[in-house]
């Protein structure tokens, strides 16, 4: 069984959805235009990989390997629509800017793979724990490739925090330069691509700087 510190390492870096997984790319890519627009579908799908993830677990057990994979659609599908009634009814402005990418979450394939490839093969408590970390860091990458696209795209950041905080919200939004023209590639599908590559090489970057380090270390020790 992997233990809480390794699930929890995985989720957040080594493992990640979005930035070594690569799944679930396309809600990534296309609703990352904002900081916000990207939390708002970050926090949908960290509850659904919740959810769906301890609900499989729980029932593990009492389903046969032959339907295991329709029944977990199944779960996810309706905590998805849970979750899509009450946006609609808490956030209707963001549901509204979301669109059909908050139903999709049902075909994002990180949820079902979590729940195939985890949730069905251990406890409550690490398949919880696992779809909250594996949530976070797919939240972490919306949040920032949406800041990323926002601050070169237009200039702003926080914009529109109002359609998930409420209207006193509206103070939090900040104009990096009110004199920016702005830049529509990055706000457009070829831009998410382009914020995409930046971040995992920055990730794949950090990675190696510790081997290279060693590395170099294990030179001047035989050298010297």
């Amino acid at each position: 069984m992997t233990n809480n510190n390794e699930i929890i390492r995985n989720g957040l870096w080594g493992n990640n959805v979005a930035l070594v997984q690569l799944l679930g790319l396309c809600p990534l890519l296309a609703v990352t235009s904002t900081v916000i627009n990207g939390v708002g579908l970050g926090i949908a799908t960290l509850i659904t990989l919740v959810l769906s993830n301890t609900i499989v677990s729980l029932i593990r057990g009492f389903v046969r390997k032959e339907v295991r994979l329709p029944v977990f659609v199944l779960i996810i599908a309706s905590v998805v629509t849970i979750i899509e009634l009450g946006m609609k009814a808490l956030f209707y402005d963001l549901y509204l800017v979301l669109g059909i990418f908050i139903p999709l979450i049902v075909t994002n394939c990180a949820i079902i793979g979590r729940a195939e490839g985890f949730a069905s093969r251990n406890p409550v408590g690490p398949a919880a724990l696992d779809g909250l970390v594996m949530g976070m860091g797919f939240l972490g990458v919306l949040a920032l490739l949406g800041g990323l696209r926002e601050i070169v795209g237009f200039g702003t950041l926080f914009a529109n925090a109002h359609l998930m905080f409420g209207d006193a919200a509206k103070s939090l939004a900040i104009h990096v330069n009110p004199d920016y023209p702005g830049f529509l590639l990055a706000v457009l599908p070829p831009g998410a691509f382009f914020g995409l590559a930046l971040l995992i090489s920055a990730k794949n970057w950090l990675d190696l700087r510790p081997r290279e380090k060693s590395a170099t270390a294990e030179a001047l020790v035989e050298g010297a």
